[in-house]
Order: C-alpha cells, then sequence, then structure tokens
C-alpha cells in the first residue's frame, strides 16, 4: 500500500474515532499535532456537542490529502454570540491535511458558514 492510500485510511479511521462521540483532547491527539486543529475541533464540540463528519471524496498526493467533506451535528452550545438553537444542521466543507507520521501536522478548511447560518435560522442576523 502506497503512503497517499495509508494517510487516506489514518483520515477515515480519525473520521469514524471522532464522529458522534465528545472529541477530547486525549482522543484528538491520536491523530493530529496541529494545535489550531485541536482548537477548532474543541470549538465546534462546545457548540455542537458529539458532531458527526463524513468523507464524502478524497483525493491526495504525497504527504497531503484533501477531502470533500459533510458536517452533521446539533447546535446545543452559544455560536458567534447567539444561544443555542437547538436545531440540528448538515453542511459540507472542503479540508486539506498535511500528514507526517502518521499524525495531522497541519490543515486548511472551506465551509458553506451560509448553510450554517440559513439552517440555525442566523442568516438575517449574519447579513446586519
Amino acid at each position: 500500500m502506497n503512503q497517499v492510500q495509508k494517510n487516506k485510511e489514518l483520515l477515515i479511521d480519525y473520521a469514524n474515532a471522532l464522529s458522534g462521540v465528545n472529541k477530547t483532547r486525549q482522543l484528538l491527539l491520536q491523530y493530529a499535532e496541529d494545535e489550531k486543529l485541536i482548537e477548532h475541533i474543541g470549538f465546534f464540540e462546545s457548540v455542537f456537542p458529539n458532531y458527526e463528519i463524513f468523507f464524502d471524496e478524497m483525493t491526495g498526493e504525497g504527504n497531503r490529502v484533501v477531502a470533500l467533506a459533510r458536517f452533521r451535528g446539533r447546535n446545543d452550545g452559544n455560536f458567534k454570540g447567539f444561544p443555542p438553537t437547538h436545531k440540528n444542521v448538515e453542511f459540507q466543507f472542503a479540508i486539506g491535511y498535511e500528514i507526517e507520521n502518521n499524525k495531522i501536522v497541519h490543515h486548511w478548511l472551506i465551509a458553506d458558514q451560509v448553510a450554517l447560518m440559513e439552517q440555525l435560522g442566523l442568516e438575517a442576523v449574519a447579513s446586519e
């Protein structure tokens, strides 16, 4: 198995391990050394406890993998100064990972924030 395929399998294991459970720092450190990713996940875990992620498509080259993915969760925490709506949301995102020694060391992320805000009923507030 080549390194790109190993990296994709690591990310599939990562998504499966994190989806639907409390994302503790201890759990995250099994897969990532990227502190910004760990902080980002911690924030979203506080807003959407036990959220799920699904990788719909993955491509890779060298030590990098890019995934088209979906986020699914329920808003049970404060988000951008707004109280919880207790609404279920699902939106798409693209994320790139750099992997070294079987750990995520860097990432970038583009998310459909408009879809998220609309599903939370905050789109009118966000545009003001």
